[in-house]
């Protein structure tokens, strides 16, 4: 029976996230492990291993076991809840039937065990001889967001101080660049002004390219929560009809790859019905087109080629849907926050459309105050605190820098105690750039950690001899389709085997500690790391011994002080449950850009990040997907998660109850399509794009439903993989690739 938006709400938050994600909050089974008693040795904290909201968890510990988990009620984010995924986190860390516990070397051909000693001694003795014989760039390591903030900065420290290259990627690439593009362009700095308490504080949400429910279930709960206890509206703005649209009040299901032209609707309506804020505009913003500045009458100009009208037959709706959406938003007596995710950032247009949702706020002053900000959602449990803050990219370097500004070089320099001309100027390759250089040769070794891009990378099938052909290392909890490509394979400790820091979607870091130890020999990653940059005779460079997690905090700290993402000390850490930066004087920052709120501003707003104070609102033409469907190809394609499973699956598969819910990826078709194709719901279908095809299972109705015309696949099953049919195009500043959108035919397999 499908809920109404009334019936859902009068349900409790809690117990309506739940049972979208399929779980009977009768059943205790998945909330401990088989061996849980109501007794434990100890208590630890810790933020979840898995997206970016950053939950709190408390981890029971028996007998150097993890014998139960339950949410933290004095962590700010989830106040004591977990999704599904949460729950699931004692099963999986008593998961070791395919743990992988011996480190492996390929000898002819084949995968054998071996000792720690002799595979960090091949694996430094390959990269010496790659670089000497090579040069820097010839080596590369691949990372990603699940890295913890100490394990980032010794990636960035031994690749561009040490060995002095910037083949230094992560995964964060294919799904937050776009929103750093975003901010940066806009503001001037990374990551949100605003935090989640905003939540509390909204009357209305624009939520656009995000499926909360799923993909972040906690902070969709305290959406529910508001929206049921006020008169808080929703504005869901999505081509795929899906849970989260069981609280909206207006539902805009444009086109895929039409959302720079919606937005742009809106922004046309609330100037020509004079629902902006004047004054604000003139005070902190500047208005550019190309990359000139132009006034508020050039770009209400500009916009005349996207009136509601207008707009209606780029994206397909109703353009009064589009005048009662601006109305909405800009509604003086209500505070507006915008939410989105992946349905943005991974298009060809995604720093254009991130632009497009920041010049709503700048338009209508709705910003820097408690209720209305723009706020990014992010996929990675430590996306922001290591990728973006740490700098885990080719361009970046640590505490926000970047590689091509000579003074933050010369900054990391110092700090760093190496000669200023170690570091690259330029970047080297981003993410698809460099699977590129390996598929080339240029690239001749790789080391992939907390990553599959075997499995992860769109258009795998143009990237699958790079991986054969390179020296490939990876570190892994778990056999993934990535390792079956690997040289050596090195077995890590996770989670709250080890202990790390994380930064989430609201710029708050937050400590873990070490619970139990790793099963076998698995080794934390920062270990290796460590390991192999003293045999590659660095070990100056890295001469923490005691405690390294501190040691190294405390290193990476003191070159974010005095950049406005200043960090604590990192006691302060251990004994809070995080704190949002920037922290000074041990006060942690809820609202940037605002006084009081940031230390960093002394009265009013100020867009610090730009040289005047001024954030920007851009004309941005809406220019489509890179492939539109047509008569060869008429469907569109697009790819993401289920709630049940994270990413690639290499842990949730792992959980049986998590395997059991949905064991398969599969197809959704709209009735239409199914009916016209003669298809019924489990019929085997093929997939195919002009870079590959797949057979999987159709699936009509159900939790997610797209438009006509469209098709929907989750991409965690690495025995079906989805990303042999998806495209590589890129956005030509983020380097983000598209996978929200590509052209496929359909038939019956």
């Amino acid at each position: 029976m499908k809920l109404t938006r009334r019936s859902f709400l009068k349900a409790s938050a809690a117990a309506a996230v739940m049972t979208a994600a399929g779980i009977n909050p009768k059943d205790k089974s998945l909330f401990s492990t088989a061996n849980a008693s109501n007794e434990v040795d100890k208590w630890t904290k810790a933020p979840c291993r898995f997206c970016g909201t950053g939950c709190g968890v408390l981890v029971g510990v028996k007998d150097d076991k993890v014998v139960t988990v339950k949410g933290d009620k004095k962590n700010p984010v989830n106040k004591g809840f977990l999704c599904v995924k949460g729950y699931s986190l004692g099963k999986l860390m008593n998961a070791t039937e395919n743990r992988l516990t011996k480190p492996q070397i390929r000898r002819n051909g084949r995968l054998v065990e071996t000792d720690w000693e002799t595979a960090l001694n091949l694996i430094a003795k390959k990269y010496r001889k790659y670089i000497d014989n090579y040069g820097p760039d010839s080596v590369s390591i691949y990372s990603s967001g699940q890295s913890t903030v100490q394990e980032g900065y010794v990636l960035s420290k031994l690749m561009k101080g040490a060995i002095g290259t910037n083949n230094l990627e992560c995964n964060a690439r294919l799904c937050m660049a776009s929103a750093v593009g975003g901010y940066l362009t806009t503001f001037g700095k990374d990551e949100p002004m605003g935090c989640y308490d905003d939540i509390e504080n909204a009357d209305l949400f624009f939520i656009i390219g995000a499926n909360m429910a799923e993909c972040h279930p906690i902070l969709y709960a305290r959406v529910v929560r508001r929206v049921r206890n006020s008169d808080v509206k929703v504005i869901m703005a999505d081509p795929r009809e899906t849970r989260t649209h069981k609280i909206s009040d207006l539902d805009l299901f444009m086109k895929p790859g039409s959302d720079v032209a919606l937005l742009n609707a809106i922004s046309y309506v609330i100037i020509d019905e004079g629902l902006i804020d004047e004054d604000f505009i003139n005070k902190h913003t500047h208005l550019k087109q190309n990359g000139k500045e132009i006034n508020l009458d050039e770009f209400k100009s500009f916009l005349k080629d996207y009136t509601p009208k207008k707009a209606a037959k780029i994206t397909g709706l109703d353009p009064k849907d589009i005048r009662k959406a601006a109305r909405m938003f800009a509604d003086p007596k209500r505070e507006s926050l915008s939410l989105w995710t992946m349905g943005v950032n991974q298009q060809v247009q995604g720093v254009f459309i991130n632009n497009a949702i920041h010049n709503l706020h700048l338009l209508t002053g709705k910003i820097c105050r408690p209720g209305s900000s723009p706020l990014s959602l992010t996929g990675q449990p430590s996306a922001c605190g290591t990728a973006r803050e740490v700098g885990t990219f080719t361009h970046k370097l640590p505490a926000h820098r970047i590689v091509a500004n000579k003074k933050h070089r010369e900054e990391m320099a110092k700090h760093w105690g190496i000669d200023v001309d170690k570091i690259p100027s330029k970047p080297s390759y981003h993410t698809m750039a460099m699977f590129e250089a390996i598929n080339r040769g240029d690239i001749k070794a790789l080391w992939v950690t907390t990553t599959n891009p075997a499995q992860s990378l769109p258009n795998f099938n143009k990237y699958r001899k790079g991986l054969e052909d390179v020296f490939l290392v990876v570190s892994d909890v778990y056999p993934t389709e990535t390792t079956k490509y690997a040289d050596v394979i090195l077995p890590s400790a996770m989670w709250v085997e080890k202990e790390g820091v994380f930064g989430n979607t609201e710029r708050r870091t937050q400590h873990f500690e070490k619970a139990v130890d790793a099963p076998g020999d698995a080794k934390p990653d920062l270990w290796q790391f460590l390991e192999v940059a003293r045999k590659l005779g660095y070990g100056d460079l890295f001469p923490y011994k005691d405690h390294p997690e501190r040691e190294i905090f405390e290193e990476y700290r003191e070159c974010t002080l005095g950049t406005g993402k200043d960090l604590a000390p990192y006691d302060a850490y251990r004994q809070k449950r995080g704190l949002m930066w920037p922290v000074v004087d041990g006060n942690e920052t809820a609202r940037r850009y605002v006084a009081p709120d940031d230390p960093y501003v002394k009265e009013g707003i100020e867009f610090y990040g730009k040289p005047d104070g001024k954030a920007i609102i851009y004309a941005r033409e809406n220019k489509g997907p890179a492939e539109s469907p047509d008569e060869k190809y008429p469907f569109v394609l697009s790819t993401g998660r289920v709630v049940e499973h994270w990413h690639t699956a290499t842990m949730t598969m792992q959980v049986p109850e998590l395997k059991k819910a949905v064991s398969e990826t599969y197809v959704e078709i709209h009735e239409d399509d199914a009916r016209r194709l003669n298809i019924r719901s489990g019929d085997i279908v093929k997939l195919i794009s002009r870079r590959g095809e797949l057979e999987l299972k159709a699936k009509i109705g159900g939790r997610g439903v797209p438009q006509p015309g469209m098709l929907f696949v989750p991409f965690f099953d690495r025995k079906r993989l989805i990303n042999l049919v998806t495209i590589d195009a890129v956005d030509p500043s983020s380097k983000e690739p598209e996978y929200k959108i590509c052209a496929v035919k359909m038939r019956k397999a």
